[in-house]
């Protein structure tokens, strides 16, 4: 993500640090990470924020000026919120939320196109309509949680890509 590289921040995404997990040989916990993701379900946070504070680690071992993170698709539910609050509030501040506003069936269109050469499971109309009831469910109200908080930056990414990353590089430039 050239936002990230740009503005100094490390891109982590949760999902492909489950996949990776969930790959990785003699993984404790793969198959279970697999289920969860088969079914659209939320992996467990203690799971998830495990692999996110080691991917901060190694990136600040590596190179001690990278220490702002972007992370993406975290937290998702109030456990997720919670764990991160108990386990990384003494560690990490969120500055703010990044939260790309789309509608259902264009999200659900770009996923199954993406599904054609990701080689991802969960691109697959059944797996990504239990994904959207999820995010309904569990992670939109997480969202109104910062709304009121007053952290969350909206964009509209319904739009093309360039329309997009111009509001997003906005927003970093205001926020730093």
């Amino acid at each position: 993500m050239v936002v990230s590289q740009h503005y100094n921040y490390t891109h982590l995404s949760a999902g492909d640090l489950l996949r990776e997990e969930q790959a990785r040989q003699g993984s404790e916990c793969g198959q279970l990470i697999a289920n969860y993701i088969k079914e659209g379900k939320i992996v467990p946070v203690h799971i998830t924020i495990q692999l996110l504070w080691k991917a901060m680690q190694q990136t600040m071992e590596k190179d001690e000026k990278m220490f702002h993170f972007l992370i993406d698709g975290f937290p998702r539910n109030e456990d997720n919120l919670q764990g991160w609050n108990s386990t990384m509030d003494e560690k990490a501040l969120v500055k703010f939320v990044l939260f790309f506003d789309c509608d259902s069936e264009v999200c659900i269109g770009r996923c199954l196109e993406r599904g054609k050469s990701s080689g991802r499971t969960d691109d697959n109309r059944e797996s990504l309509e239990k994904r959207i009831k999820t995010y309904l469910m569990s992670t939109r109200p997480i969202v109104e949680l910062y709304e009121k908080l007053g952290k969350v930056r909206s964009v509209d990414a319904s739009r093309s890509v360039e329309e997009v990353f111009t509001d997003v590089k906005a927003i970093f430039d205001k926020e730093g």
